[in-house]
């Protein structure tokens, strides 16, 4: 870990073959997208902060996983944005490892609150004579620290280990800092990183588990009651969307750093579009799928606007 203390100056070399026109092409996409996942996501948290009756257990953790979005995407947005309108793409290695905390704790963070999202339909439909006696303001502030704390002790352990041996190479070949990144700048690899590899997988493996095995009884107890299909369509679609959603844009981020393991050609392009899209696309799709089929958000939005258009008259 010494090597953390000394000053080093890593290049993002994700952009080397882009020429002006395409850096600002991309550019003016990038900031209103940026800027829009900033407003979705701060009104929807906005909207289950003030209203009272929103305050219950799945309206937190959807304003808990809005909160987790709005990390990751100002861990990678802000930097992006400055190397897409800069020929001269530098990090500091103290400023990449900060940037690798908060991207590992987004990514991390995503799987355990939509598990822990996933538990509490599970308890709603297939429990709801004991749902409230589960979900206790005491059980909720332990899933929700749940959703912080563990991603936040994955992240220092990725950068633990990532950081353990010397560095040697100082390219990052992504438009961020990730642990990948960070375990490819050293001078070499040992068992820690295939622990610690082995570790999360099974860990995420762990929560994708729970999310299938409640849906899978949420469907079974579908198949008997009309009200729990009712349930299942307004609250679990959405989660269910979603869920599905990151996991697909996740599978493309691995698929793009498999293919350049085993130096199969992909273009820059490609690259880099299927490297940020688990960082890009969830956080602005989240609070529009939930914006839409949630009523009472919805109806708060409609109210919201309703208002905005009558005073600017």
């Amino acid at each position: 870990m010494e090597n953390i203390s000394s000053s080093h100056i890593l290049t993002i070399t994700a952009l080397n073959d882009w020429d002006w026109t395409s850096r600002i092409l991309f550019f003016s996409f990038a900031l209103p997208g940026y800027l829009l996942t900033i407003v979705m996501n701060a009104t929807l948290i906005l909207i289950i902060a003030f209203e009272k009756a929103l305050h219950e257990p799945m309206y937190i953790f959807l304003c808990n996983l809005c909160v987790n979005d709005l990390c990751g995407t100002t861990g990678f947005y802000p930097k992006a944005l400055v190397y897409l309108l800069t020929e001269t793409n530098r990090i500091s290695l103290e400023e990449c490892i900060v940037q690798g905390l908060v991207i590992v704790i987004y990514a991390v963070g995503e799987f355990s609150n939509l598990s822990v999202m996933a538990i509490d339909r599970y308890l709603a439909i297939c429990r709801p004579l004991h749902y409230h006696r589960i979900m206790s303001p005491f059980t909720v502030l332990c899933l929700v620290s749940f959703n912080w704390v563990f991603p936040f002790i994955a992240s220092l352990v990725a950068i633990v280990v990532a950081m353990k041996n010397p560095i040697c190479k100082y390219d990052i070949d992504k438009l961020f800092c990730e642990n990948l990144s960070l375990v490819n700048l050293g001078c070499k690899l040992d068992i820690s990183y295939g622990i610690f590899n082995g570790w999360m997988y099974g860990s995420v493996i762990i929560l994708i588990g729970f999310v299938l095995i409640s849906y899978f009884k949420i469907i079974l107890a579908c198949r008997k009651s009309k009200v729990s299909r009712e349930k299942f369509y307004s609250t679990c679609i959405p989660h269910l969307i979603i869920f599905l959603n990151y996991i697909g844009c996740s599978f493309f981020d691995s698929s793009q750093t498999e293919l350049r393991a085993k130096s199969l050609y992909v273009s820059h392009f490609v690259h880099m579009f299927l490297s940020v899209i688990f960082l890009t696309l969830p956080p602005i799709v989240n609070p529009v799928i939930y914006g839409i089929k949630l009523s009472p958000i919805r109806a708060k939005i409609l109210y919201i606007f309703h208002h905005l258009r009558i005073s600017t008259l």
